[in-house]
């Protein structure tokens, strides 16, 4: 009995260094599409919760708790057989210290999500082959979601799991699928990767550790000098304007967080410099305006 209770002790040890990284939900909403076999839509749905939670992304221990929460909401707009098209919301967040509260990473809308699917296919991630376009998203997705985390608790922690998103999209650039391309200001998966990697953004990489670590983290211990991190965070933002058509890695970072920063910035304390802040939020995302008028 005792032998029996040390081989259970010794799996449970197991299991625990080696849990998944992602602790996902998958929705699959399939309104727009008239169809006769709703099942599929149930069976995929299944099939990617399992694929993306089951699976061990990377070689690091991640205790039960440190799994990543996100989202994968998939609207589908047509079906042809087995050809679907629609879009994909990604969407992630990192608990911040001494706080139930969690913060928002990524929310990124990519509305090129096209791929074939026939019911019960298996969905098997190889790293060296381009598979489908289903997998190589989903993957692609999930080593983003890994990286920007890891970013936020270390200096360009998620290098090496940018690098294998980045891969994904190199092989999947075969299949000539447009949300792969590089093609002059699209604000897609080459340009998400590409961007995140590039030298040129290296500022934006700087920015999610010090917001994170620096800002948010400390909001317990001591507001006034969080609040002066993450408003130092928001200003080097200004840094990144005007350096690619359309400023894609600007609205990947506000996309997330423009609603935090307003009510970080809304409680009448004014920071050190929230006017210049103010003016840069307006002048680098003015479609937010209405947003950045409830700082104050």
């Amino acid at each position: 009995m005792r032998k029996l209770a040390f081989i259970v002790f010794l799996f449970s040890i197991v299991f625990s260094s080696h849990s998944q990284e992602l602790n996902a939900t998958v929705i699959i909403n399939s309104d727009k599409v008239q169809s006769s076999n709703k099942q599929v839509y149930q069976t995929l749905q299944k099939a990617l919760t399992e694929f993306i939670n089951d699976k061990q992304w990377t070689n690091r221990n991640f205790k039960q708790q440190e799994r990543i929460n996100c989202a994968f909401n998939i609207i589908i707009n047509e079906q042809n057989g087995s050809n679907f098209s629609g879009t994909l919301q990604v969407q992630s967040t990192r608990p911040v210290y001494n706080s139930t509260y969690a913060t928002p990473v990524l929310n990124i809308n990519d509305t090129n999500f096209n791929f074939r699917y026939n019911e019960f296919d298996p969905l098997i991630y190889n790293p060296t082959v381009y598979e489908s376009n289903l997998i190589s998203m989903i993957a692609f997705y999930a080593y983003a979601i890994i990286g920007v985390d890891a970013d936020t608790f270390a200096l360009k922690g998620g290098e090496t799991y940018l690098k294998q998103a980045e891969s994904i999209m190199l092989l999947a650039q075969s299949s000539g699928e447009s949300g792969w391309q590089n093609e002059v200001g699209k604000q897609n998966r080459f340009a998400l990767i590409d961007n995140l990697l590039s030298s040129k953004f290296s500022t934006l990489r700087s920015i999610y550790y010090n917001y994170h670590r620096n800002g948010f983290d400390n909001l317990a211990d001591d507001k006034s000098s969080a609040k002066e991190a993450i408003e130092k965070s928001v200003l080097d933002l200004d840094k990144l304007f005007n350096i690619a058509v359309g400023n894609y890695m600007i609205r990947v970072f506000l996309d997330a967080k423009g609603d935090e920063i307003v009510n970080v910035f809304s409680d009448g304390i004014p920071s050190k410099n929230q006017s210049q802040m103010l003016a840069v939020l307006n002048r680098i995302a003015p479609t937010y305006k209405s947003r950045w008028k409830n700082i104050k």
